[in-house]
């Protein structure tokens, strides 16, 4: 008789998924709906339309965060997003690091959007060290519209900075851009370190990849799809990732959102995540200490 027991998968509600949603009442949310965790964007970019949630500025949402996660019980992940630019003082990230910690975060996502990759790799090196005495890994991630656009660039950075804080993310909507825009592999995954692995951002996109910059930009933004739909082979990609990794559920999509509204959405994501694992069998590649 088999008494081994099955792993249960830890799943993270990450912010962009329902990103105008206050990270308290975004906690309160993600726990109403099942989740493990909660993955929020706490470092303020400037973005158009992005509200600002800096909770190292604004002390009464800092107050009723903490106040959300003592209520639930939720943990918070990661908080994001460094953006690595030629305008971006790392030093002046510190204040989010500290509520990172006082939060209990464990992790920091960043991602180089300069193409002088030089400066990239000394800031990104200069981040990991601002970032260590907070207890916060700094998860680089590639994103195909940046500078470091796929896992090669990635790991030339990691293997270059030899920070013990450093590690990587893999996006399955990223990384199937790469696979078919910038030469990565699925078996490439095998070249990241187990220690590099901690978490990984899943969601499901169509398999056409537009050549438009600002309609590529517009889907991973707004039109992200359900994990157990069709589209990207997340079965394979995810046979390269440790049974241990934490799932943060990154699937904005936004006209799901205006017919279901922000919870019932992130209940469905959740939902099909869920569905996804108990009806695919993902046969396990052997993953690098």
């Amino acid at each position: 008789m088999n008494t081994a027991k099955k792993h249960k998968e830890k799943f993270s509600l990450a912010h962009l998924t329902a990103l105008q949603v206050p990270p308290p009442e975004f906690i309160r949310m993600a726990s109403r709906t099942g989740y493990d965790y909660a993955s929020i964007r706490t470092i303020y970019m400037g973005l158009p339309g992005e509200p600002n949630y800096d909770l190292s500025t604004n002390k009464e949402m800092l107050e009723d965060t903490k106040k959300a996660l003592k209520e639930t019980g939720l943990k918070v992940w990661d908080i994001e997003l460094v953006r690595v630019e030629e305008e971006t003082d790392p030093v002046s990230l510190v204040p989010s690091f500290k509520i990172a910690q006082e939060l209990g975060a464990k992790h920091v996502i960043a991602s180089i959007w300069t193409d002088d990759l030089e400066f990239g790799k000394n800031s990104f090196a200069q981040i990991c060290d601002l970032a260590k005495p907070y207890g916060l890994t700094v998860q680089l991630e590639f994103v195909t519209i940046a500078g470091v656009y796929n896992l090669k660039g990635a790991l030339a950075i990691l293997n270059s900075v030899k920070r013990q804080n450093a590690a990587i993310l893999v996006d399955s909507h990223h990384f199937h851009r790469s696979v078919h825009l910038f030469g990565d592999k699925v078996e490439d995954l095998k070249r990241i370190p187990r220690k590099w692995l901690n978490f990984f951002h899943l969601c499901n996109a169509t398999s056409l990849i537009p050549e438009d910059v600002e309609e590529m930009t517009r889907i991973l933004r707004e039109e992200r799809l359900y994990v157990d739909e069709e589209g990207i082979d997340n079965k394979e990609i995810l046979s390269y990732m440790p049974d241990d990794i934490v799932y943060s559920l990154e699937i904005p999509h936004k006209q799901r959102v205006e017919a279901y509204g922000y919870e019932e959405h992130a209940r469905k994501c959740l939902e099909s995540a869920k569905n996804f694992f108990t009806s695919s069998k993902v046969k396990k590649e052997v993953v690098l200490s």
